[in-house]
């Protein structure tokens, strides 16, 4: 988990100052925002009530995600949240949101984590897309992504990962990132963000390079670092030594206590 919290804390200064440099540095102001916060959210979600859910008890989970995220957003309202979702979080009798913005999917990387099935990994996924994003775009994006961790996670390889995502949710992972970068820019649709998230962590060689990979695509680098990191974790397991230094300070006390008691009963294993 904290591997998706590092994306973000690296991705956050170059989502306002968009970088095409694979070789960027490090910004000292970088901090956590909203994809951090709504990972620990799922986190808390998981570890409050950690059983399955069958296809006719989603909307039911899905409300236990909702309290969740408007519990972390009345912790951290200035993390960078877009309109649309605080103002869901404000009103608890708003309706259901139908973005179809990468918002869903940069927080289920601990879904990937928690679950013994795949199937459970996607019926999760989508419980919880539906508070804010009820829409067939975001709740592929989202599946995508938990799927990917949750095969990274049970040691799949990375062509297994690719295969299985290209043909359950059509994205195309075939295209270069060299080829992408060149025209990619800051846009969080998910079905424009997401898939050079994925490619982000395929063509990785490790941990660091799947968040240089995302970051330096040029777009919405704190989340598409956010997604290329928890899956990289996933993968690789091991997070160099110099990015827990520079980003575990730049985390609120908070997030990190509930994502270490999430990575104690469902990551150390």
């Amino acid at each position: 988990m904290f591997g998706a919290l590092y994306g973000d804390v690296i991705g956050s200064y170059y989502e306002v100052h968009c970088t095409k440099d694979y070789g960027f540095p490090f910004q000292k102001n970088s901090t956590f925002t909203d994809d951090s916060v709504l990972t620990a959210a799922v986190c808390k979600a998981i570890l409050n009530n950690p059983s399955d859910v069958t296809r006719f008890g989603l909307r039911r989970r899905a409300r236990e995600y909702a309290a969740q995220y408007r519990q972390y957003y009345a912790y951290f309202p200035h993390a960078g949240f877009g309109n649309l979702f605080a103002e869901w979080a404000k009103n608890s009798h708003a309706a259901n949101g139908h973005s179809y913005a990468n918002g869903a999917a940069m927080r289920v990387i601990p879904i990937g984590y928690a679950y013994k099935t795949l199937q459970q990994t996607l019926l999760q996924a989508k419980a919880s897309c539906l508070p804010t994003h009820n829409h067939h775009e975001a709740i592929a994006g989202a599946q995508a992504v938990a799927a990917a961790v949750f095969l990274a996670r049970h040691g799949e390889s990375k062509e297994t990962i690719r295969r299985f995502v290209q043909g359950k949710f059509q994205y195309d992972l075939s295209v270069p990132l060299k080829d992408i970068r060149i025209t990619h820019v800051f846009d969080c649709r998910t079905s424009y963000s997401v898939p050079p998230a994925i490619i982000s962590f395929l063509e990785s060689s490790d941990y660091e390079s799947a968040i240089r990979n995302a970051v330096s695509l040029g777009g919405d680098a704190d989340t598409q670092g956010c997604i290329a990191g928890g899956i990289a974790q996933a993968f690789y397991r091991d997070i160099p030594e110099h990015i827990r230094r520079f980003c575990d300070m730049k985390i609120d006390g908070t997030i990190k206590n509930v994502v270490r008691a999430f990575e104690e009963k469902y990551a150390n294993g």
